[in-house]
This record gives structure tokens, C-alpha cells and sequence, in this order.
């Protein structure tokens, strides 16, 4: 049986923006992650983080500290009773033509290939219009959060592209309780 999953950017939605996390202290998440997830998680959504980095393609730090940014991140939310199903990295350079870097829906698409997931019931949630650009080409809602840069985005990209979200959140938990409502609690 297909699940739902959300789909989650990274920096900007689950933990503080900072341009690159060149360092593992650098790595804060925001308040009320965790229990944002584990609603969704009761909820029986697949959490699943699709991130664009950069980083190691651009010679700022190894692809390592990727990984090991992520396993801090996964230690963390487990230290407070929940966790992340799966992590789809693009790494490439924004200059390569790859089919993974958002707002291309190859990470989405990588893990429809790993997962049974019902994509009429998921959702995208980010702090950039990129992200609901993304939802849009896999065919998903997404929900932008005003972490993050959320709300520049929404003032002066979204304009600009003509791409809006499904929903607007003021944050991570906002947008869980709007993603359980539009799911489940239709008329």
C-alpha cells in the first residue's frame, strides 16, 4: 500500500539557515521541529529530506560533512523521539545540468523509486520558492515556511516567477497542522 510522505528542505525548514554548514556547530534546529515531525510521523507520513548542496562541487568542504551533517541532524531528532525516513542529496554544482537539483524533481523522483509513496496525498516543504517550484513539476503541494528565506521569497521571488505556494506557514509545525488538516479532516 502506498503512504504519503512529506518531503522536507533542509536548511531553512528544519534547521537555521547560514548559507553553508561548513562546521557541525554550526548545525541549530529550529523550535518545534521535532514535534512538528512526530505529528506528521503519528499521521503516518513518510519524512523524507530533499536538499540541493552544493558545497563540496563548489570546494568549500568535503561531501563528507554532508553525511555527518546529516547524522548529527538524525541523532539529535531522535534524542527527542522521532527521525527522518530517508535523505536525497543533490550535490552538483548549480552550473551542471543535472536532472536532481531542485527545482528539477529528480530527488522526488529518486525516492518514488525507493518507496511505495501516494503522491496524490504528499507534500514539499520549503523556505524557497525553488521547493514549490519542485512540488509543482512532481506534481505535489508545496508549502512554503516563513523560516528561513520564506519571507523574502514570498515578497519579492514569488512575484517575480509568477510560482505560489499551495500554503503559506510561519514555520515547521504551522505547516504540519495545515498538511493533517487538508489530508485528513476534509469534508
Amino acid at each position: 500500500m502506498k503512504e504519503p510522505a512529506v518531503f522536507l528542505d533542509r536548511d531553512g525548514t528544519i534547521n537555521e539557515e547560514m548559507g553553508y554548514i561548513n562546521d557541525l556547530s554550526r548545525l541549530r534546529i529550529l523550535p518545534g521541529v521535532a514535534t512538528a515531525l512526530k505529528l506528521l510521523k503519528d499521521y503516518g507520513f513518510k519524512l523524507i529530506v530533499v536538499s540541493n548542496q552544493s558545497g563540496p562541487a563548489r570546494g568549500y568542504f568535503p561531501k563528507e560533512l554532508v553525511f555527518e551533517t546529516n547524522e548529527l541532524l538524525q541523532k539529535r531528532l531522535k534524542k527527542k523521539g522521532v527521525s527522518i525516513d530517508d535523505f536525497f542529496i543533490c550535490f552538483h554544482h548549480p552550473e551542471e545540468n543535472c536532472s536532481c537539483r531542485k527545482p528539477k524533481p529528480g530527488l522526488i523522483l529518486q525516492a518514488l523509486e525507493k518507496y511505495s509513496i501516494d503522491l496524490e496525498r504528499s507534500y514539499l516543504i520549503g523556505d524557497k520558492i525553488i521547493d514549490i517550484e519542485t512540488a509543482q513539476n512532481a506534481g505535489i503541494k508545496g508549502i512554503l515556511v516563513l523560516t528561513g528565506y520564506g519571507k523574502g521569497e514570498l515578497k519579492y521571488v514569488a512575484p517575480q516567477k509568477g510560482i505560489f505556494p499551495h500554503f503559506v506557514a510561519k514555520d515547521l509545525k504551522s505547516a504540519a497542522e495545515f498538511i493533517i488538516k487538508d489530508c485528513f479532516q476534509k469534508k
